[in-house]
């Protein structure tokens, strides 16, 4: 098995219905204590239970120290991480996690932020909303979902001391309207940055219209819930070497470095398996990976000096690790 990154203990201190299959989590020092803090953006591994680990956005604000806030959506698909929390996680219960990390944080540099979220990609946002009102900083949230009953917070959000800078995009109700991003997106700014997180579709299609319209990619930035899409009908086998003890080992195509290393029995840190953490990332020491993450950014990648062992292979033969 992996070893993760958990090294906390918190109780579950609440559990509400924050839309339609949406479950809301209230985490607590079991003694009161102090949680370690965080940044707008960042988010938590969370055990929900003994082989699911699953990477959680905190929604509440980064000055609260007394509790951490998920939410949680049922998945149709879900691989047993959603369906615990919602069927098996009860308020009282203890659940083992990870301290905060964030590779989704707010550039406080920038002079004005726009915020998008789509669906259950209105957690990490609301926290940057909570931390962009608190230092008084110029900003507006679009909050794009089917219908109010789909989209958690919807309240909280109306009445909070900024609910004149968010915007509510209900799709599928009468007179709905969606984001016009064509327009929002027309002009670049060189002071404003863009935050998008929510389902690939709509993070994708926010994106594409900055791309599109010139905005530099340093200014847009998204978070996914989800890996990239990837064919593998033509993946191949290759040779992986661990460069401090020389042990080499065969990646065959329908397993991954990071299985079969952890097969092995080679120490290795994952956590989403899905290389949109960074959890995993390994320094490259030979060959040329072939990325399949949305961690590391464009340059990042190119420098092929890393990558992500959970879902990244190889185009080289072999890789030659820093292990």
């Amino acid at each position: 098995m992996s070893k993760t990154s958990l090294s906390m203990i918190v109780q579950v201190k609440q559990k509400t219905q924050a839309a339609a299959d949406i479950a809301c989590f209230e985490l607590v020092d079991p003694h009161g204590r102090e949680l370690p803090a965080f940044t707008a953006g960042a988010h938590i591994d969370v055990q929900t239970a003994d082989e699911h680990l699953r990477q959680y956005s905190l929604s509440n604000a980064s000055r609260e120290r007394q509790r951490y806030q998920i939410a949680v959506l049922r998945e149709p698909q879900s691989r047993g991480g959603s369906l615990a929390m919602h069927e098996q996680v009860q308020e009282g219960d203890y659940l083992r996690i990870s301290a905060p990390r964030n590779h989704f944080a707010v550039d406080h540099a920038a002079q004005r932020s726009v915020l998008f979220a789509g669906g259950i990609g209105i957690t990490p946002i609301l926290a940057m909303a909570e931390e962009l009102h608190a230092k008084r900083a110029e900003f507006e949230l679009h909050y794009s979902a089917s219908t109010p009953d789909n989209a958690a917070f919807v309240d909280y959000l109306k009445a909070a001391p900024f609910a004149d800078r968010v915007a509510f995009h209900f799709t599928q109700v009468t007179d709905g309207q969606r984001i016009d991003l064509a327009s929002m997106a027309a002009r670049p700014e060189t002071a404003t940055h863009i935050y998008v997180c929510g389902p690939e579709a709509f993070n994708d299609a926010v994106m594409s219209a900055y791309e599109s319209a010139g905005w530099p990619k340093q200014q847009l930035h998204t978070e996914y819930f989800v890996g990239a899409t990837v064919d593998t009908s033509s993946d191949g086998s290759f040779e992986v070497q661990l460069a401090r003890s020389g042990l080499s080992f065969q990646i065959p195509p329908d397993k991954s470095v990071a299985d079969v290393l952890i097969d092995n029995d080679i120490d290795l840190l994952t956590s989403c398996e899905q290389g949109i953490c960074g959890t995993c990332v390994t320094k490259i020491l030979e060959g040329t990976p072939d990325h399949r993450d949305r961690y590391l950014t464009d340059g990042e990648q190119a420098a092929n000096d890393q990558f992500t062992p959970c879902c990244s292979r190889a185009k080289s033969k072999r890789l030659v690790l820093d292990l």
